[in-house]
């Protein structure tokens, strides 16, 4: 042995020595990855055939390891770290020889490739990896940024401290929009802060809000350290349950927990909205407290007003406040007293099948020992109850063909009971209404006639739709009798529009947040899955510059425009027709619309081509693809590098080594709090791929395999290496921002900046920690 340690420990230093020299040696991260999987199983290999690595392991054979199993403690759970007096037995740490392990090695990491880079489960979501990329150099090329960052200064400029505060806002639009922190922190950087320091801003407070707000990309999804920590944590999480299940006597997951062991990336989504804001506005009120006791070093600015008219206050409340409350509320109440409702007469040719018990009670009794400790005497008892009611019933209900006069009971019933206005009616008209009342405030003495017009006609729609339209009329008829009502909307809106331009804040901020919306929307709201999402997202973005690029060129955008309502046209002809024309019965109608929603979608894919040629032939589209296939490149090599790596550690048993000592801890709070820990001092010096393809494997099963939330633990981990970006020396916004800076900014005035941020993320720790509730409620509301 090495200085009393074991070979396994000697093998797993060998392998950190290996891997930080090949990271701080400058060569690429992604390959100094592999070539330290290499070099360290090489070393270890000799070491090992020169007998100089020796592991003592728990003697198997030994009298007092045969009591223990015969006391009833189980093999898996006996290690030197619980029980470090049991006899022990010299072996070497590739005990069938390192030629065995190198063979099983090169086997494996063929297999591993083809699961989660090739062609395994995952693949589909690390896909949303590549659109996200895509969406966001795109939209950070179209210069977003810098009409955020105006725009957003002069609304928070006045306020002590409102750059820095404009600053933390950019960063969590720029973070839902774009999700790159190198981009974000670099434009920042060269637009913000020579700004902050001309009027009179510290450096460490200018330097400090910059980079900490660059890295909430990590965490406000869409995030990318989500996409490739969800499809890490899926995995983990049922391969660990499904090991805690047969440790607890069970013969799976579903039956020991009472549901599924699965988590989503865009649960995942749903669960870091709350902890990524949370994390803003701690930024937003560091910098305003910062500003309020150093009232020279973060002072207030005049830059202006956004907006070219005017505006009272007894105006902005009425219009901005009051309206837009008394129509969602309004709404909110009539839904409340089913006035507003869904409408779907759609009813099953089956008969529901039974539900059964909340838990599965056919269990041996050391399975029925472990679910009551898990789930409760209580809990089981109403199972129980349960399965008894249903044996005595003869059993749960099966599914049945419905008759003909059953089938038209069923449909009766549904009938009465729909809402007299439509819930996609409702939504429309409150979207319209919200824009007219919107533009209404915006420019107060303008011609208010345009606006009335549109505003009744939202009144005529909502009584031709309570007085005329039923839910068995057709989507064709419906269309049109609510064509009069419409169209003194679309001309009430089209004057609105014309309106909201003049607003810069609108003009800037509404045409990004759209795109949010409908990304974040469509996963959030469990429509989609995030890899159709992101290529939405990804299409939408090439669009979004297309038209600031036609803008900027003086040159009509209207083709990009039509397109969109193209888009919006397909959408709602596809979600209100029946577009299938394959049956045999098909209504004069349904043709109808097909071709419409046929026409509108070449029209948008034509949109979409002339946006990429605009790109292309402005010399934006080249770069962005070949900056997009260097960063998903650099993932998906690291990828690869860290599986090489993490099979070297489990050829010599490094990997069972530290779960077991892990595992050695009966307090599983204290183990997750150690791994926390480890992961922070990890992220001074490595970057938050090498953190989540190397060590999260690594302890991942342990961490997983307990009662915790597997979203919580995930975003836990999320916060804890979004840290990393910040944490000196090598914390990767530190250095973007320090090739940006000017001359006058030192690495001093970074570092002492970033400090108090550092602090507030782990704030943001502890909060999350005593309240997981923060993460939770979101999916817990949600559908997923």
């Amino acid at each position: 042995m090495f200085f009393g340690l074991d070979g396994v420990e000697v093998g797993l230093i060998i392998v950190c020595i290996c891997l930080f020299g090949g990271i701080l040696s400058g060569f690429p991260v992604a390959f100094a990855i592999a070539g330290a999987g290499v070099i360290s199983f090489g070393i270890i290999a000799a070491l090992d055939s020169a007998g100089l690595l020796i592991h003592a392991a728990i003697d198997t054979g030994s009298q007092a390891y045969r009591d223990l199993v015969n006391s009833g403690v189980k093999a898996d759970s006996i290690s030197i770290f619980r029980y470090p007096d049991m006899p022990r037995i010299a072996e070497p740490v590739f005990p069938q020889g390192w030629e065995t392990a190198l063979d099983r090695n090169v086997s494996f990491v063929v297999n591993r490739m083809n699961e989660r880079v090739l062609a395994g489960q995952s693949i589909e979501t690390l896909l949303a990896v590549l659109m996200f990329v895509l969406m966001g150099i795109t939209l950070e090329r179209s210069k977003i940024a810098n009409d955020l960052l105006t725009t957003m200064a002069r609304v928070f400029g006045p306020l002590p401290g409102g750059l820095a505060v404009s600053i933390v806002v950019v960063g969590a639009f720029l973070a839902a929009s774009t999700g790159i922190v190198g981009a974000t922190v670099v434009t920042m950087g060269l637009l913000a802060l020579p700004t902050m320091l001309r009027n009179n801003y510290s450096p460490e407070i200018a330097t400090g809000v910059i980079a900490a707000s660059g890295t909430l990309g990590q965490i406000i999804p869409p995030s990318i350290v989500i996409v490739l920590l969800g499809t890490l944590a899926g995995d983990l999480y049922s391969a660990a349950q499904e090991q805690r299940a047969v440790a607890a006597g069970c013969t799976d997951a579903l039956t020991y927990l009472g549901e599924p062991a699965v988590v989503s990336v865009g649960t995942l989504f749903q669960a870091a909205l709350l902890p990524g804001i949370m994390l803003a506005l701690l930024y937003a009120l560091y910098a305003f407290g910062y500003a309020l006791m150093n009232p020279e070093k973060a002072p207030a600015v005049e830059m202006g007003s956004s907006n070219k008219e005017p505006i009272t206050r007894g105006e902005g409340l009425t219009w901005f406040l009051a309206a837009p409350i008394a129509l969602i509320g309004g709404a909110i109440l009539l839904g409340s007293v089913n006035m507003i409702g869904s409408q779907n007469l759609t009813v099953s040719t089956f008969s529901d099948i039974g539900e059964g018990a909340s838990l599965r009670t056919r269990v041996g009794d050391e399975c029925k020992a472990s679910m009551i400790d898990l789930h409760g005497q209580e809990a089981w008892d109403i199972a129980v109850a349960e399965q008894q009611a249903i044996d005595d019933a003869g059993g749960v209900v099966q599914s049945e063909r419905l008759s003909d006069e059953e089938y038209a009971e069923a449909q009766a019933e549904k009938l009465a009971g729909v809402a007299p206005i439509g819930t996609g009616i409702a939504i429309l008209l409150i979207l319209m209404s919200l824009v007219l009342t919107t533009a209404r405030g915006i420019s107060p003495s303008s011609d208010p006639k345009p606006l009335l017009i549109g505003g009744i006609g939202v009144v005529l729609a909502v009584m031709v739709d309570i007085l005329f339209v039923s839910a068995t009329t057709t989507p064709g008829i419906t269309l049109l009798m609510l064509a009069i009502p419409l169209a003194m909307i679309l001309y009430g809106c089209r004057q609105a529009v014309g309106r909201l331009t003049q607003n810069e804040l609108i003009r800037v901020v509404f045409p990004p947040l759209v795109l949010i919306v409908a990304v974040l929307g469509s996963i959030l709201g469990g429509i989609t899955n995030p890899t159709p999402a992101a290529a939405l997202g990804a299409g939408g973005a090439i669009m979004l510059a297309a038209y600031r690029k036609l803008k900027d060129e003086q040159k009509t955008p209207k083709v990009i425009i039509w397109s969109t309502f193209a888009i919006i046209i397909c959408i709602l002809v596809g979600v209100n027709f029946d577009l299938r024309i394959n049956q045999d019965v098909v209504t004069f109608e349904n043709w109808i619309a097909f071709f419409v929603a046929y026409g509108t979608y070449l029209y948008a894919m034509f949109g979409l081509l002339f946006a990429c040629w605009t790109l292309f032939r402005s010399g934006i589209l080249s770069p962005v693809v070949r900056e997009t296939a260097k960063v998903t490149s650099m993932v998906f090599t690291i990828l690869i590098g860290s599986q090489l790596l993490n099979l070297v550690v489990i050829s010599f048993g490094g990997e069972h080594y530290i779960q077991q000592f892990l595992k050695s801890f009966d307090n599983e709070f204290r183990v997750f709090l150690l791994v926390m820990v480890v992961l922070f001092v990890l992220g001074f010096v490595l970057d938050f791929l090498e953190i989540i393809y190397i060590v999260i494997p690594i302890v991942g099963p342990v961490i997983y395999g307990g009662s915790f939330d597997p979203k919580w633990v995930t975003i836990m981990i999320a916060v804890n290496l979004q840290t990393s970006f910040l944490t000196p020396p090598f914390g990767f916004a530190l250095f973007y921002l320090r090739g940006v800076a000017p001359k006058e900014v030192t690495t001093g005035h970074i570092y002492r900046g970033v400090a108090p941020f550092v602090l507030i993320q782990v704030v943001g720790l502890a909060i999350l920690w005593f309240f997981p509730a923060i993460v939770t409620i979101v999916p817990a509301l949600m559908p997923n």
